[in-house]
């Protein structure tokens, strides 16, 4: 599983033209999920993300975490998290999950960060979507689920 996690300003979706998903200050999360991945995998990456202490405190160190800063969670997903550019120059997707255990784990993704943060928005599994986001930092975290050990 793979998350590519963004501290936004604000971050929106549409799906044909019109808005599915936004928030305010949070993050944008990228969800990328491969045929190894399980509801344990995901238990423990939800856990780590919303514990991440990106925000600025008072003194601007990053030392504050989602609920510290009332933050909300804007979840997409994105099977191109799983492109291999290893052999030419067409990525292939060979490794991304199979659409139906993508798509229940992606909805399990969404169920168990609402156990933990109050407002959690998203977009719509499988769609041509367009996001907008003003990544606040720039500041974006790269999380993988192998590089972690969580698919042991």
């Amino acid at each position: 599983m793979r998350f590519t996690i963004q501290r936004v300003t604000h971050a929106s979706v549409k799906v044909d033209g019109q808005i599915v998903g936004q928030i305010g200050k949070g993050f944008l999360v990228l969800v990328g999920i491969s045929d190894e991945d399980s509801e344990a995998v995901a238990d423990k990456m939800v856990a780590k993300m919303v514990r991440l202490r990106i925000f600025d405190d008072e003194n601007g160190k990053t030392n504050l975490d989602l609920a510290a800063v009332n933050g909300r969670l804007l979840i997409v997903s994105q099977f191109t998290l799983y492109a291999d550019v290893h052999h030419g120059n067409r990525p292939s997707f060979i490794r991304a999950g199979a659409p139906d255990k993508a798509n229940e784990l992606y909805e399990y993704i969404i169920r168990k960060c609402r156990e933990n943060i109050p407002v959690v928005e998203h977009g719509i599994f499988g769609a041509a979507m367009q996001v907008e986001l003003c990544n606040d930092g720039p500041f974006t975290i790269l999380m993988d689920s192998g590089e972690l050990g969580y698919n042991q």
